[in-house]
């Protein structure tokens, strides 16, 4: 079993909150997550799956009566999202006995959860959301950085036997959520339509969002398509990377960048069915940097957000990360160990004023380019990112 990283702050919240919200995308190992802390709680646990239809029935009739019964116990509902008249049957529960760690609550973040749960348990719950596995969370072998890469960090897709197995449950993994998850998550669309638009937004993976441009090629407003975007993301499916503004006086890019969030659902996208087609694919660039960002932005500590720099005469930077309002560090990520920068970054990076900048690669040994600018391979970035960071 894969250890994750959120096992401990999961662990916390429950000691502080009367219910804490467990959210990611679908197939991600929330349930398996919750299921393994039983035996590190301080309660016994009860748990509930939504999807099943006993649960589901047991909770519709009277919810409030049914789970007073385990007042003593932590109560894992999952795919809580089924269920929206269920939050407010919480709050009341939960203002009548208020203890830590009485509910744990597993959904989809789908637009609708986030709005009861804000709405009902306001002061009453936390959020912490499960991603795929990340590279440091996995065992680490001499090819692991390329696989991980190629297959993504979903359970299914990244524990498959085969490279083929793999990339079948990434594209059936895309078909369910595109025929089933969507209706779910309450967007009701035509899906060749939307299918068509997730392809199309993986062909200009990592490019500046232009909703007009997109909503133009499949025949839609641009106002449909930034509806689209904004299920994508709050399903987890895609990163939006917000540009960073650090000299007011300059005309600077607004439109933000957007990324698939999972490497292996991009591949399969792409049409990149096996390893050994993506150095050679047209694509290669933009996919590693999407993985790179991914893996550093999902280190990010509370406090320190992630940004992109582009000014319109051309100085730019892959990734700002700000404290409050001030840069802490700019990363720029190539594919080659072999590093040349261009004039845009060094503008960026004389603009923006960061006391770190680094250069990502794929596995280069670590040196100094310049006083201020230092090159590592992403795997050695992430395995030194707190002390690098300071």
């Amino acid at each position: 079993m894969v250890n994750r990283h959120l096992t401990n702050a999961i662990l916390g919240a429950l000691n502080f909150y009367p219910a804490v919200g467990l959210i990611g995308p679908r197939q991600v190992g929330k349930t398996t997550l919750a299921k393994s802390l039983a035996g590190q709680l301080s309660r016994p646990v009860r748990y509930f799956d939504l999807e099943r239809l006993e649960d589901y029935n047991r909770l519709e009739e009277d919810p409030g009566f049914f789970l007073e019964q385990f007042q003593e116990e932590c109560v894992i509902i999952d795919e809580v999202q089924r269920m929206p008249a269920l939050f407010t049957e919480l709050r009341s529960l939960i203002d009548r006995r208020r203890v830590p760690g009485r509910f744990l609550l597993l959904g989809s973040a789908s637009p609708l959860l986030l709005k009861e749960t804000s709405e009902s348990l306001a002061g009453r719950i936390t959020y912490l959301a499960l991603f795929p596995f990340h590279f440091l969370e996995l065992l680490q072998t001499e090819n692991l950085l390329r696989q991980h890469w190629w297959r993504g960090g979903f359970p299914e897709a990244w524990l498959a036997p085969t490279d083929e197995w793999s990339m079948d449950w990434r594209e059936q993994f895309i078909r369910t959520y595109v025929e089933r998850d969507l209706q779910f998550l309450g967007l009701n669309t035509d899906t060749v339509r939307f299918r068509n638009f997730l392809q199309m937004l993986a062909a200009v993976h990592g490019n500046l969002w232009n909703a007009e441009s997109l909503g133009r090629s499949l025949g839609v407003s641009g106002n449909t398509v930034r509806h689209y975007l904004h299920f994508l993301e709050s399903s987890f499916f895609v990163q939006i990377l917000p540009p960073f503004f650090a000299n007011v006086k300059k005309r600077l890019v607004k439109s933000p960048k957007v990324y698939i969030r999972d490497s292996g659902l991009l591949h399969a996208l792409l049409g990149i069915r096996r390893p050994d087609e993506l150095p050679v694919s047209p694509h290669v660039g933009a996919s590693w940097e999407g993985y790179a960002l991914s893996q550093v932005i999902s280190l990010l500590p509370k406090g320190i957000d992630p940004y992109f720099y582009r000014t319109s005469d051309g100085s730019e930077c892959d990734l700002v990360l700000v404290k409050g309002l001030t840069p802490v560090a700019t990363i720029e990520v190539k594919y080659s160990n072999t590093v040349k920068l261009s004039p845009a970054y060094y503008n960026a990076i004389e603009t923006v004023k960061a006391p770190l900048n680094f250069v990502l690669t794929f596995s280069s040994e670590t040196y100094q380019l310049r006083e201020n600018i230092r090159v590592i391979s992403l795997p050695d970035f992430l395995f030194q990112f707190h002390e690098l960071m300071g």
